[in-house]
């Protein structure tokens, strides 16, 4: 059971920064006008790299002209 405590604690940073990660990028995706769900769900999958296609994809316009 000791062996069990000490391997999740060193995962558990691990599992808190991919979360803030979601969220993080949540965020910027609703900033370019994206649905953040989506790219939520994403996260948990792509992580890091996820967020650099955010920040490669141009803001999408509401407007025509």
């Amino acid at each position: 059971m000791d062996q069990f405590a000490i391997f999740a604690s060193e995962r558990a940073g691990f599992f808190v920064g991919w979360g803030t990660l979601t969220l993080i990028n949540a965020g910027l995706a609703q900033g370019k006008n994206r649905s953040g769900l989506v790219w939520f769900l994403l996260s948990l999958i792509l992580g890091p790299i996820a967020t650099l296609i955010l920040v490669l994809l141009p803001k999408v316009r509401t407007k025509l002209f």
